[in-house]
Parts: structure tokens; C-alpha cells; sequence
């Protein structure tokens, strides 16, 4: 589907979005775009230089950078990199990029955040014929750019009265990191961590943004993703690496969490 100026009926128009698995060796050397680019990492890891800025990318990383910046991408051999690319501008209107970002590239990590579903959402939307999909992007991408402004301004630092436990919650988050693939029960994070139920659900509400239950399965869905990337792994095989015995309830749990199924997701990876 082509997305001319025309088709268009108000800004933001966007020009440009999908999902890219970059082939061993890619790269983009000294490259200036006329519009706003914002660069998601799906996957993998990347060098991108922005002007004299030079960045490392990892899973999570969003960049943002303006018409007529000169820019690269570099891959790594031994790394793969796999990027959600939104192409776009607001024609004659102006767009406070300044006052949003602070003149700013990276604009945070948002692995595991609502940001992420956002992005891939609207790569879906974009590849659908239709009015409603066209205001599906272009509210999404407003969004996005809400978020990460809002994520810059916040950033979120934990308070004193619970910054002793901090090491604390990251030792669950990596329970749950290593344990993903099986049923994990609260009373084990319990044991694991030394704090009670209601202090482990209330350090996660307020840190990570979600109760710890959640937050396994978005390391489920991207643990899914990943596979689905980097593997020839059946939908079926990828349900029961990531701890789902049920391949249905595995598909309506990610559908849930991504608005798409892991079959559509696989679909939207553009591979040249």
C-alpha cells in the first residue's frame, strides 16, 4: 500500500513504517532524511551516529533525530539488529521537537513498556488498507512521541524510604528473567526476596509500572518474539519455550499484549 501526502487529511503524515531484520553486514553510512525519523531496537544491537553524537543501541532503545541530520547505522557481525523504522512530518506545521525532547536523540528504553505494543501496533495499522487504520497510526504515533516525552520528563527515581530494597527487586526481576518458561508463583518471589507479597507488589506497581505477574509475561512475549526472530521454531514450539503447555492461550495472551498475533508479527518483518 502506498502512503502519499494525499492520502492524508491532516499531520502527522507518515511516510514510512516497518519492521526491519537487518541481513549480516547491513548498513547505512552518512545518510540525511528531509523528514523526522524515530528508530526502534527490537532486537539485537547497532551503532548509530547522529551528527557528532555516536550512540549504542540495544533491545528497548528509541531514537529520535530531525529532518537533514546526518546519520549512519552500523551492525556487528555476531549481533543481530532488528528495528521498528517510523518515517514522518507535519507538513507546514510546525512540530516543538525542542521543547519535547531537549534537542535530545535517545529518548529512553522502553523494553517491557507500553511504547513497545504502541510501535508494533502501528506497523500493523500502517500495512492495512483504509481511513480508520491511517488515524490508528497517526494517533499512535502522537502516542509514542506523548510517552517518551512524558518518560524524559519523569524518569521515575525511587524514593529514599524504599531505595534499600531496590537490589531487592531487581534480584526478582531476574528470577522471573531466568525462570520465564514455567508457572511461577507469588509466595516464590517470597522466598527468593525476604519481603512480603504486598511490598513486592506495591515496590513493582511503583518501579516498574506493572505487578510482577505482568511483567512475566511480557518477558514471555518478548522472549516470543525473539524466537520467532532468530529461529525456524514452530508458533506451537515458541508457546511451549516460553512456559505455555496451551498454544491457544498462548496466542490469545500475546494477541492481548501486542494487538497481533505472533504469526502477523513475523509478517511485518522486512528482511532487505
Amino acid at each position: 500500500m502506498e502512503h502519499e501526502l494525499s492520502h492524508y487529511y491532516f499531520p502527522p503524515y507518515i511516510t514510512l513504517a516497518h519492521m526491519f531484520h537487518a541481513p549480516k553486514g547491513w548498513a547505512i553510512h552518512n545518510r540525511e532524511m528531509t523528514e523526522f525519523v524515530l528508530q526502534y531496537v527490537v532486537d539485537g544491537f547497532a551503532r548509530y551516529p547522529i551528527g557528532e553524537n555516536a550512540y549504542e543501541t540495544r533491545r528497548g532503545d528509541l531514537l529520535f533525530h530531525r529532518p537533514h541530520e546526518r546519520h549512519s547505522i552500523l551492525t556487528v557481525d555476531d549481533s543481530p539488529y532488528v528495528c521498528i523504522s517510523l518515517v514522518f512530518h507535519f507538513g507546514s506545521a510546525a512540530f516543538p521537537y525542542d521543547e519535547l525532547f531537549k534537542r535530545r536523540h535517545l529518548l529512553g528504553n522502553f523494553a517491557d513498556h507500553p511504547v513497545e505494543t504502541m510501535l508494533s501496533q502501528l506497523v500493523s495499522h500502517y500495512r492495512l488498507p483504509g481511513l480508520a487504520h491511517q488515524l490508528h497510526c497517526q494517533s499512535l504515533l502522537m502516542r509514542i512521541l506523548a510517552e517518551a516525552a512524558q518518560d524524559m520528563e519523569a524518569p521515575g527515581l525511587p524514593a529514599k524510604s524504599d531505595a534499600a530494597q531496590m537490589p531487592k527487586l531487581v534480584l526478582i526481576k531476574n528470577y522471573l528473567n531466568d525462570h520465564y518458561n514455567r508457572n511461577i508463583q507469588i509466595n516464590e518471589l517470597e522466598n527468593v526476596s525476604g519481603l512480603s507479597k504486598n511490598y513486592i507488589l506495591a515496590l513493582f506497581r511503583k518501579h516498574v509500572g506493572m505487578p510482577p505477574m505482568q511483567y512475566l509475561t511480557w518477558i514471555r512475549v518478548n522472549k516470543a518474539k525473539e524466537l520467532a526472530i532468530q529461529t525456524s521454531l514452530s508458533v506451537s514450539e515458541i508457546a511451549g519455550r516460553v512456559g505455555y503447555a496451551d498454544v491457544h492461550t498462548f496466542g490469545r495472551m500475546f494477541k492481548k499484549k501486542t494487538g497481533q498475533s505472533l504469526s502477523q508479527f513475523c509478517a511485518n518483518l522486512i528482511y532487505s
